[in-house]
């Protein structure tokens, strides 16, 4: 009996995550949905959007968010679990539409937890 396993045959698992600017719009509609709404479009089969409470960028200029501020300019994560395929559809998308966003594309180790039993 070999003490060796057998290679990892599942393909690599991709965390990219897009950086968006809560009020940006593609096509009158809110960039981080319509990002959403084009990756279902596209089979991929989840992805989430999540708001930043504060933060600063390559400017340096902190930006907050304030009770009474609505659409305002603190960033949206965009992110997506996917297979490198998938991951070039995505990018490939957004280069085709001409959208300048800032990315990233991180190998990830991914599965699920027992099932209880």
């Amino acid at each position: 009996m070999s003490n060796t396993t057998a290679p990892n045959t599942t393909p690599q698992t991709i965390c990219l995550t897009f950086y968006i600017h809560e009020n940006r719009q593609h096509h009158h509609t809110l960039l981080y949905e319509w990002l959403l709404e084009q990756a279902k479009k596209n089979g991929i089969q989840g992805g989430s959007a999540f708001r930043a409470i504060a933060g600063f960028g390559r400017h340096g200029q902190l930006q907050e968010d304030h009770f009474f501020e609505l659409g305002g300019n603190l960033t949206i994560q965009v992110m997506f679990f996917v297979q490198e395929v998938e991951a070039a559809l995505l990018l490939d998308l957004v280069e085709r539409e001409n959208i300048v966003l800032f990315y990233t594309r991180t190998p990830v180790d991914s599965g699920y937890t027992s099932l209880g039993h």
